[in-house]
Parts: C-alpha cells; structure tokens; sequence
C-alpha cells in the first residue's frame, strides 16, 4: 500500500498496464516528453519510449481518429485530449466511428481506445476549462463512461477500462487531482465497470453523485448527520454501464433520493437518472426525486462558487427532500 494522490495512482496504474501489455499506446497534446499539463503521464516517455508514448498536434479529431486506427491494428491506445473542454472538435470520430465499430462489423472489430481527459469545475478554469460533458457521451450507445472520485476507484477502473474492450470514455475530476489522497493497493485489482458503491450507509435519504461531486456529497452526508439526518451515499463510478441494482435497492429502503452533478441540470444525466428511478422504484418514493445541480449557463469564472453544487447547496437538498 502507498498514499497516492490521483494524479500518482493514475500515473502509477499506467506505468504497472505498460510493462504488462505492449500493445498499449499512450498519446495526446502534451502528453508524451511533457507528462500532460496535469502530469498524468510524466516519465511514461522515458521508461516506454517514444514509439508507445508521444505528442501530437493540436488535433483532437486526429488525435481520436488515429487511435479508432491504431485499435483495429490490434494496439489499445490511451489517448489523452487535454481538457474536456477540447473534445468537441472530435465528437464525430467518437460517436460515428469509435461508438459503432462493433455494431457496423457485426462484432469483427471493436474500437478498443480510452479516452482519459480531465473535466468539471473546481479550479478557476473559466467556461474553456470546467464543463462536464458526460451526458452528451452517454445519449451514445456503444460507449463506455466512466468516473473515478478517489485515488483507489482510479486506479480499479482504469485497468478495468484497459480490460475490458470497449471504448471507453475515462473522465478524471481535476478539482480531487491532488487534493484527496489515499491508500492504494500497489498490486493489480479491478473496480467492475457497472458496480456502484455504498460509500455511506443511511435510512433516510439516498445520496447519488460521482467524480469530485461524491466527495461534496460525503461532506454533507457527514454534516446532515449532526442534524440527526441519516443519508445514504451512492458513488456511481461508472455511469454506462449503470448500477441499478445498487440504486433500487437504496431508495427501497430510503423512500427519498438525492442527485447531485456538477454539470447543467437541464438534460443532465441526472435527468436520466430519476426517469429511470421513477421507472423501477415508483412504489418505493416518498418524495420527488431531487436534483442538485450545476446552473444552465456556461460556466462561469469568477462566480465559480456559486455556480458548483457544494456540500452547503447539497444539504439544503436533502433537507427539503427529507420535509416534503
């Protein structure tokens, strides 16, 4: 075991998959001699070379198309697009190509590539540095979304993510990189794409989020117990393929739920989230399903506080859920 933050598990789970599997191929803006602007991939370059790890142009069509290539060769590339932000420019390879590769060649190919990129707010990045776009990922059958919130949970899914043969879109919250640290098992192990976790145990509400979200959500968990308010916490993890299960099993025995996402409530996956909980888990409510989210606005700079979901604005959530 070794106390890491995100930024070294993630980095110490590449260097451990690299010298397992050379098929594997790491490449972004940046991302090769530089280690990528957050350090993610820092001294991958020197340990694995330049075939395996390199720079690309400022292209992020051309950074995913020739990944989507790469896989069909028989390599599994890791590319990197530097912010979330910067991935529109390559939504067409992803949801066109990469997404239906297996559909269109009726199973002969897959497009085995993950796509780490860091996202969502926390850091005063502005509207080109802060969104989180995994809704618009996940109305894409064929893609896999996944969302670690803590340094173990980083390490668990990406090698799962490497494992399991899909594309897979692998968001890492910037605002936790180096803020949360933990300890992490040296050796191999998987987080199942697909499983939730009970992060904490409650009666009265249940408390869903991911990524750096989860963590806000844990500190109002923690706070609302003081009020003798007993929540449930959800961590999703992955969000396609989605823990169902563990959510109607929570609110059949919570009566009430909570969502919480950093990113714009309108379309939300949030949105998605309480149909499908209304769909499985009606007879088990005793409140509308509650969402506590980012504004609809694009993201805003200096009014950054106001716009994320803190653990102050989650509390208050759960607590009108909780008196309806």
């Amino acid at each position: 075991m070794a106390e890491m933050n995100m930024i070294q598990s993630l980095n110490h789970t590449l260097m451990l998959a690299f010298a397992k599997d050379d098929r594997l191929v790491s490449f972004g803006e940046d991302a090769g001699f530089f280690g990528g602007v957050f350090r993610v991939t820092e001294g991958l370059q020197k340990k694995f070379g330049e075939e395996r790890v390199f720079d690309t142009p400022l292209s992020e069509q051309g950074i995913v198309g020739f990944a989507i290539g790469m896989a069909q060769k028989g390599l599994k590339p890791i590319c990197e697009i530097q912010f979330a932000d910067y991935i529109f420019p390559a939504y067409d390879q992803i949801v066109n190509e990469m997404a239906k590769m297996r559909y269109r060649t009726a199973n002969q190919y897959t497009a085995n590539v993950i796509i780490r990129t860091p996202y969502g707010g926390g850091i005063h990045g502005g509207h080109y540095h802060s969104q989180s776009p995994e809704a618009q990922f996940l109305h894409t059958p064929g893609l896999r979304v996944v969302v670690p919130s803590c340094p173990y949970d980083a390490k668990g899914l990406l090698l799962a993510a490497i494992a399991c043969g899909d594309p897979v879109i692998f968001l890492e919250p910037k605002r936790i990189y180096r803020t949360l640290k933990q300890e992490v098992p040296e050796e191999e192990y998987l987080i199942d794409l697909g499983l939730a976790e009970v992060a904490e145990k409650g009666s009265d509400v249940t408390l869903i989020g991911w990524g750096a979200q989860h963590q806000q959500n844990i500190k109002a968990a923690r706070a609302l117990k003081e009020e003798g308010i007993s929540v449930e916490v959800l961590n999703l993890r992955s969000l396609n393929p989605l823990d169902i299960k563990s959510i109607r099993e929570s609110i059949e025995k919570t009566g009430r739920v909570v969502i919480a996402h950093e990113a714009p409530k309108t379309c939300g996956f949030g949105a998605e989230l309480t149909t499908q909980i209304v769909e499985n888990c009606f007879l088990s409510l005793e409140a509308p399903v509650k969402r506590c989210c980012g504004l609809d606005t694009p993201f805003p700079h200096t009014l950054e506080q106001e716009y994320l979901p803190d653990h102050t604005r989650v509390m208050s959530a759960v607590r009108e859920t909780v008196e309806y």
